[in-house]
């Protein structure tokens, strides 16, 4: 863990989000991690993997799978508050839940300059990083404890039972989505 978690913090940051960050201020808790480190791999794979988001909306806005996105509610809901409110929508996105992925595409689509996006982007993911990375880190013991009430084997359990939940509902959501089309 003290030779990949930055790594890991870092991929997750900008992969998954904020279970991966908040996980690092755990990890810099138990001082697997330094705290500095795990701000950094959260800022900068945050920040990076809404960069690539954002140049992908850019260079790819008349592709199909991005005409897909644009289709979506949450790419109009995304689009109805980036015109309203550029700055303060691109710099609250990535804390609104359902909308962290598909924000940084749609505004690549957008009017919105490069410069402006990288401008707030980066001070967004500044302060995202480290304040879920200072989460992790402030309440370290509560997850520890909790951890080592549940136990190895049920935290594996509980994490299959998780994953089989999640694929079957995403199974069923997409059947009642052909069926509604």
């Amino acid at each position: 863990m003290a030779r990949y978690g930055v790594v890991a913090i870092f991929l997750g940051a900008g992969v998954e989000g904020e279970a991966a960050v908040v996980t690092g201020g755990v990890l810099a808790h138990q001082g697997l991690v330094s705290l500095a480190g795990a701000m950094a791999a959260a800022v900068i794979g945050s920040f990076v993997a809404d960069q690539l988001f954002f140049a992908g909306g850019r260079y790819f806005r008349e592709s199909r799978p991005i005409a897909a996105i644009r289709r979506r509610s949450a790419y109009a809901r995304a689009i109805d508050l980036l015109e309203r409110y550029p700055r303060r929508f691109i710099f609250a996105y990535r804390f609104v839940y359902g909308i962290r992925t598909v924000s940084p595409i749609a505004i690549g689509t957008s009017r919105i300059s490069q410069g402006l996006f990288l401008a707030v982007n980066l001070a967004a993911a500044i302060v995202w990083g480290c304040a879920f990375s200072a989460i992790g880190y402030a309440f370290g013991n509560v997850f520890e404890h909790w951890l080592a009430q549940i136990g190895t084997e049920r935290l594996i359990l509980m994490g299959i039972g998780i994953a089989v939940v999640a694929v079957g509902g995403w199974f069923a959501w997409r059947k009642w989505r052909e069926r509604s089309a």
